[in-house]
């Protein structure tokens, strides 16, 4: 009984130093799961790595052998891979879920991703691949210096989400009841692509909030923006269209938080700047409401100031 497991734990052991060969970031999953297998704040001894205080999973991940070794002696954990202190960006495309409800037709996250490299003017990046346990697909990608990306979810589309800093994956070579992360392809890392890290980085932070001696000239500064972003999504050329709308939809949703503008009409401004450089009225459609509701979401400073 104890030998399947010896050599489960030794293969884990050996999954998790690989990865941190490759200098991506490590720390244990309880066995047969993808939850993280170490103590909350709540049990926290301050001891050890939390002498300082309670120091969570991305802050514990580590490429250190000794470490590592310690660390899977006491149990045949599945590996976990802190994506941002790897200097990682993930892209997780899932496989469509309910298949039985009736959603059997709908794109799975690669065949979607894929469509989107295309439209970008590029083929699929060669990177290094993962197979998941549900039958979907990691990519990994670098990350450029000096960029903090953050994960996100169903904003590049459906079905394709990416983790980076406050995100990880399971790496190659864990386990759980659904399947096997089984490394699929790709030797290395590939960068991440221009065309994906312009829609992934994050919107500028807003100004102070205005004086109600300029509040005035709020109106009017939003609608010079959205004229000056009408303008270049118009002149967006092949290969850059998607991602210049889904910019100017993130750069103006702050206007919309903040009561400047409303929603409508950036919506209809920029539908129609959209459809006039070839996109599907559709595809305007979709990336102006994630990218919007993301701005939205994230604009509300000048208005708390307010």
């Amino acid at each position: 009984m104890t030998q399947p497991t010896d050599k489960q734990r030794a293969s884990l052991v050996d999954a998790a130093l690989a990865a941190a060969e490759r200098g991506w970031h490590v720390f244990p999953l309880r066995p047969g799961t993808k939850r993280p297998a170490l103590h909350g704040e709540a049990s926290c001894p301050r001891t050890g790595a939390c002498a300082a205080g309670h120091a969570k999973w991305e802050q514990r991940a580590t490429t250190d052998p000794g470490r590592i070794q310690a660390a899977w002696a006491c149990g045949a954990f599945n590996v976990g891979i802190a994506t941002g202190p790897s200097g990682l960006v993930v892209v997780d495309l899932d496989m469509p879920k309910n298949k039985d409800k009736g959603s059997s037709d709908a794109p799975c996250g690669a065949t979607t991703f894929t469509a989107l490299c295309e439209r970008a003017g590029h083929a699929a990046p060669d990177t290094y691949r993962v197979r998941t346990a549900s039958g979907g697909t990691h990519l990994y990608f670098t990350a450029p210096d000096g960029v903090r990306l953050t994960n996100t979810a169903g904003t590049i589309a459906p079905l394709v989400d990416t983790r980076a800093w406050g995100g990880y994956v399971v790496a190659a070579g864990s386990a759980t009841p659904a399947g096997t992360y089984e490394a699929v392809g790709g030797s290395v890392a590939a960068p991440v692509p221009a065309w994906l890290l312009s829609v992934l980085k994050p919107a500028p932070k807003p100004s102070q909030a205005p004086s109600m001696a300029v509040a005035a000239q709020s109106r009017r500064y939003a609608d010079t923006a959205l004229a000056n972003e009408m303008r270049t999504v118009s002149g967006a050329q092949l290969g850059e269209r998607e991602a210049k709308l889904f910019a100017a939809a993130r750069a103006l949703g702050r206007f919309v938080a903040w009561g400047d503008l409303p929603r409508s009409s950036v919506e209809a401004a920029l539908q129609e700047a959209g459809e006039a450089t070839g996109l599907p009225a559709s595809q305007c459609r979709s990336t102006l409401r994630s990218a919007l509701n993301w701005s939205i979401t994230h604009n509300q400073q000048r208005r708390t100031a307010a």
